[in-house]
């Protein structure tokens, strides 16, 4: 029967930092864990990076790959336009003159939607690692390393738009164009003789659950069945060992065939019943109450959720208006009567009603209500309070939610209650 992978791996990704969380995956492999893994591919000819880190992690990874080889950069290629991936593509160039930098076709057009959007993007990311890189700098000033490496915006010197194959010191790669569940231009690296697959963040930041088909963080929204699709050319390849975006490789053909099916299978799964609900003239909200995965296909949702995969594939399918009200026609937001509200019910009202619906185990019922009270007294004292206890008792549940909990939701409650607490979250700085 069937074990999940997920509740053996784990969820939070973790930036690089000097000689850790990098070790020889084989004879001729060398990973290092950063904000998205880099491997190291080693050849009698020269070696072969995959995915360079962000910018400011490219000279921490250099020194950990130097730990274990010395020889020439020849070829970069990354497995997707993000950030993570790319942002250290310079530096690596400016020590590998030679070097080669070889994307999917797509990359050009996500790498100028990303750039298009960075202020925005780096504000709403912030709640999520703004504390954790404001600690990983220290830890890299500790080390002695201050003047930090710009992040990259790289044009590839190669692209290809399906297929292409590298042979570089007898070791022979085919790279795949894969669009999957974070980027369009996603690419896959097969090495066909020993079975092994590299495939980045294909599926999801973890491997073994839920995709995120739209980011809390703000981005377009990815289409459930291309996702599904890409699990199916993978599998089919049936490799014998999978290298991915992060933490550890995952080891036999079974084990990664049998994990890939159910990643498959809860994708259609939730894509099917949400059509079914929509076509059945279902509200929003109900198939995202009602919606859950059957224990054969059993993923995670450590990164992804399957009641926010509902509403992407539903607004995917649908758009913005949800025929509900009149209003979404209009600019108004619903906010703009809180004070309205306030000044007919009182807040003291709305706030003893709202614990009185947490009380009763409806916390986000009673999250509408303070809502009400912060939207035209952001300062009330009781509402705060009680909109502080409230996200309290979410996050001990988002905490131990699948045994995982998730990255994105965990990260948002604890960001609300340090600023219902009166803190701050700085922009990020260095992406």
């Amino acid at each position: 029967m069937r074990e999940p992978i997920y509740k053996t791996r784990p969820v939070a990704p973790a930036a690089a930092t000097f000689n850790q969380r990098c070790r020889r995956i084989n004879d001729f492999i060398v990973m290092a864990e950063a904000c998205s893994n880099a491997y190291l591919i080693e050849t009698p000819a020269g070696n072969i990076l995959v995915n360079s880190g962000m910018g400011f992690e490219a000279p921490v990874l250099d020194n950990n790959f130097k730990a274990f080889s010395q020889g020439d950069i020849k070829y970069l290629i990354t497995t997707q336009g993000h950030v993570d991936h790319l942002g250290g593509v310079q530096y690596f160039r400016d020590r590998h003159p030679n070097l080669v930098y070889i994307a999917q076709a797509g990359n050009p057009e996500h790498q100028a939607y990303d750039a298009r959007l960075q202020p925005f993007r780096a504000a709403r990311s912030a709640f999520r690692f703004q504390a954790e890189f404001a600690e990983l700098f220290k830890g890299y000033a500790a080390a002695g390393y201050t003047d930090i490496s710009p992040q990259d915006h790289p044009t590839p010197d190669q692209t290809f738009e399906d297929r292409h194959t590298l042979t570089l010191g007898g070791l022979t790669l085919e790279l795949i164009a894969v669009p999957g569940a974070e980027t369009n231009d996603s690419l896959v690296i097969w090495l066909p003789q020993q079975r092994i697959v590299l495939t980045g963040n294909l599926f999801g930041c973890p491997f073994g659950h839920f995709p995120n088909l739209s980011t809390i963080r703000g981005d377009r929204y990815r289409d459930a069945l291309v996702c599904a699709r890409a699990a199916e050319v993978v599998r089919d390849l049936q490799p014998e060992l999978l290298l991915y975006g992060h933490h550890d490789p995952v080891q036999g053909e079974a084990l990664i065939s049998a994990e890939l099916t159910a990643y498959r299978d809860a994708i259609h799964h939730v894509h099917d019943a949400v059509v079914a609900g929509m076509n059945d003239g279902k509200a929003l909200h109900q198939l995202q109450q009602d919606i859950t995965l059957p224990a054969e296909c059993e993923v995670g949702e450590g990164y992804g959720k399957v009641n926010w995969g509902v509403r992407a594939i539903w607004e995917n399918y649908a758009g913005w208006f949800k025929h509900d009200s009149t209003t979404e026609l209009y600019s108004v937001p619903r906010s703009a009567v809180d004070a309205d509200l306030v000044a007919l019910a009182g807040a003291a009202a709305l706030v003893e009603r709202a614990q009185e619906r947490f009380a009763a185990g409806e916390p986000e019922a009673a999250l509408h209500l303070l809502d009400i009270v912060l939207g035209a007294q952001p300062g009330n004292p009781e509402a705060t309070d009680l909109a502080i206890a409230v996200h309290q008792r979410l996050l001990e549940d988002a905490r131990t939610f699948k045994t995982t909990g998730n990255f994105w939701l965990t990260g948002w409650l604890e960001d609300r209650i340090k600023l219902l607490r009166g803190g701050h979250t700085p922009a990020l700085e260095n992406v």
